[in-house]
C-alpha cells in the first residue's frame, strides 16, 4: 500500500471518529442540561407544594382556633343574660288539661341539663313552618361566612407575627420536602434550612452546609407563606450533597457509548502507527536487501577474479604473487564470512532469548586482542587507538564471541563514520564504577550523530543518514545487536554525540560476584 494511501484512509478515518466523538459529547452536553433543568424544576415544583401545605397548616390551625372558641360560648348564647344560670337544676312551669297548674326543677350535671334542654328545642323546632328553615339556613350561611372572614382576617394580621418554629415545625418541613421530591421522581437525600429575608439560619439539619457551598446548583430556596409582609418574610433553603452524581446516573447510557468511541479511537490510532511502522519496517528491509547484494558482490567477485588469476601460469610461478593473492582470498574470505554473520544476527531479533555460553572472561584481556588485531585497519585509514584498560577488577560473565562482537562492531561504526578532514582517533578504556560493574567506553572524533538520530541508533534496520558520505554501507542490523546482546548480558548501553563532535558509547556490565 502506497504511503500516500495510507494517509488519505487515516485522514477520513480521523475525521470521522472525531465527528463522531464531537456528536457523542455535544449529545451528553445536551442531556445533562436537560437533565439539570429538569431536576430544577422538580425541585421548584416540590417546594411551591410544601409552601402551599404549611399555608393549608396554618388556615386550619386559624379554623380549629376559632371553631374552639365559638364551641366554648355556645353553651353561654342560650340565655338572656349570656350567662348560665348558678343553680344546681333547671326549673320548669306546666299545666294539665284539667286545670292544674305546676313548677318542676331538675337537679344534675350542667352539660347533660343543657343537653336535655336542646334536645326539647329541637322538639319544639319540629313544628316551625318552612319559613323558619330557610331563615336557619340563611343565618348559617352568614354565621360560615363571618367565621371565613375572622379567619383571613387573623391570617392577614396576626400569623406573620407567630414565632417561625410554630408556623414550620422542622419534622413536619422534612417530611413534606421528601413527600413532595418523591411525588416528582426526586428520591435523593436532601439537607434543609429556614432562613429570614437576611440569609441567616433561623434553624438547619446537621449536615447542612454552613459556609460557601461549591456547587450553587446544588442549593435551591423558595418563599414560605408568600403573602407575609417583605419585613418579616422567611425561606426554605434545600441542599442536595449527591446531585451530580444522581445527573450523572441519569446518563449511564451515554457513558459506555463514549467509552466504546474512545476505545476505538485507541485502536484507530495504534493500527495506523503500526501500519506506518510496518510500511517503514518494508523499506528498510528492501535496503537491507540491497545493500546485502551489494556487500556479497563486492567479495564474490574479488574472489572469482584471484581464483581466475590462479590458472594463470605466470602466477603461479611466481611466490609474490600467489602470497598476495593467497592475502586477498584470505581477506575476502574473512569479510564474506562476517557479512554471512550479520545475516545470522538477524534470526536473533525474531526470538525472545538468544543461546549464550556464558563463561569469566577477563575484559582486559578480550579487549586488547581486539585492539590488536583492528589497529591495522584503524592505520590503513591513517587512524591510530589508543587503549586505556584501568579497570582493576574486570572479570565478567558473558559470551566470549558475541562479547567480542559488540566491541568490534563498535569499533567498525567508529571507521564507517570517521572524519575524511582528520585523522581516526579512537579510545578505547575500561573502568570500575560503584556497584560491582564494569564501564567499557569506546570514544571517537568522527561525524557523530543528530541528537534527533541518537535515540533511534539502536532500532533495528535503522542507518543515521550521512549526508555527502556514500561509501558507508551496512544493513542497520550492527548497533541493533549491540544493544540486545549487552541486554541479554545483563548490561546497559547508552551512546552520547552531537554533529562533528565524535560520539562515545558506554557500556555497563555487571562483575562477576566472586
Amino acid at each position: 500500500m502506497k504511503k500516500s494511501t495510507i494517509w488519505v484512509l487515516t485522514i477520513l478515518m480521523a475525521m470521522t471518529i472525531i465527528g463522531l466523538l464531537y456528536i457523542e459529547i455535544r449529545y451528553m452536553n445536551d442531556m445533562m442540561k436537560m437533565r439539570a433543568d429538569q431536576f430544577a424544576e422538580g425541585v421548584q415544583r416540590s417546594l411551591n407544594s410544601v409552601s402551599y401545605r404549611l399555608e393549608q397548616d396554618e388556615t386550619k390551625f386559624y379554623l380549629e382556633d376559632d371553631v374552639n372558641e365559638i364551641q366554648a360560648s355556645a353553651i353561654y348564647a342560650q340565655y338572656s343574660n349570656g350567662q348560665p344560670p348558678h343553680l344546681s337544676g333547671m326549673r320548669y312551669s306546666f299545666s294539665t288539661l284539667s286545670g292544674v297548674e305546676g313548677n318542676l326543677t331538675i337537679r344534675g350535671d350542667i352539660d347533660q341539663l343543657s343537653k336535655i334542654q336542646d334536645d326539647n328545642k329541637n322538639l319544639l323546632n319540629r313544628y316551625n313552618s318552612m319559613q323558619m328553615m330557610s331563615e336557619e339556613l340563611n343565618d348559617r350561611y352568614l354565621y360560615q361566612k363571618g367565621l371565613i372572614d375572622e379567619v383571613i382576617l387573623k391570617i392577614s394580621t396576626q400569623a406573620s407575627n407567630r414565632p417561625v418554629e410554630e408556623r414550620v415545625d422542622s419534622v413536619t418541613a422534612r417530611e413534606y420536602i421528601a413527600e413532595e421530591l418523591k411525588n416528582n421522581g426526586l428520591d435523593l437525600p436532601f439537607e434543609f434550612a429556614v432562613v429570614n429575608r437576611s440569609g441567616i439560619p433561623i434553624y438547619a439539619t446537621t449536615l447542612f452546609p454552613k459556609g460557601e457551598i461549591e456547587d450553587e446548583s446544588a442549593l435551591f430556596f423558595s418563599p414560605l407563606f408568600p403573602n407575609d409582609p417583605a419585613t418579616k418574610r422567611i425561606f426554605i433553603k434545600v441542599f442536595f450533597p449527591s446531585k451530580g452524581s444522581y445527573i450523572y446516573k441519569s446518563l449511564g447510557f451515554v457513558i459506555p457509548a463514549l467509552g466504546f468511541t474512545l476505545v476505538l479511537l485507541v485502536v484507530f490510532i495504534l493500527t495506523i502507527i503500526l501500519a506506518f511502522r510496518q510500511k517503514r519496517l518494508n523499506e528498510m528491509k528492501t535496503d537491507f536487501i540491497n545493500n546485502m547484494t551489494h556487500e556479497f558482490k563486492t567479495p564474490i567477485s574479488t574472489i572469482s577474479l584471484a581464483a581466475q588469476m590462479l590458472n594463470d601460469d605466470s602466477v603461479r610461478k611466481s611466490p609474490g604473487m600467489m602470497r598476495h593473492i593467497s592475502t586477498i582470498i584470505n581477506d575476502e574470505t574473512k569479510r564474506l564470512r562476517f557479512q554471512v554473520e550479520k545475516v545470522l544476527q538477524l534470526s536473533m531479533f525474531d526470538r525472545k532469548k538468544a543461546t549464550l555460553r556464558l563463561q569469566e572472561v577477563d575484559a582486559n584481556v578480550v579487549i586488547d586482542g581486539i585492539i590488536n588485531t583492528f589497529k591495522i585497519k584503524a592505520e590503513r585509514y591513517g587512524g591510530h587507538i589508543n587503549a586505556e584498560l584501568n579497570a582493576e577488577n574486570a572479570i565478567i560473565n558473558v559470551d566470549e564471541m558475541h562479547f567480542t562482537n559488540v566491541i568490534y562492531n563498535l569499533l567498525d561504526n567508529a571507521v564507517k563514520y570517521r572524519d575524511q578532514e582528520r585523522p581516526l582517533n579512537l579510545i578505547v578504556s575500561t573502568a570500575n564504577i560503584s556497584g560491582e560493574r564494569l564501564q567499557i567506553t569506546i570514544e571517537d572524533n568522527g561525524i557523530g550523530i543528530k541528537k534527533e538520530d541518537l535515540k533511534r541508533i539502536f532500532e533495528k534496520f535503522y542507518r543515521v543518514p550521512t549526508g555527502n558520505q556514500h561509501d558507508v554501507k551496512g544493513f542497520g542490523l550492527g548497533l541493533a545487536y549491540v544493544h540486545k546482546m549487552v541486554s541479554l548480558l545483563g548490561g546497559s548501553i547508552k551512546a552520547e554525540s552531537d554533529i562533528n563532535s565524535g560520539t562515545k558509547f558506554i557500556i555497563i556490565l555487571p562483575l562477576t560476584k566472586n
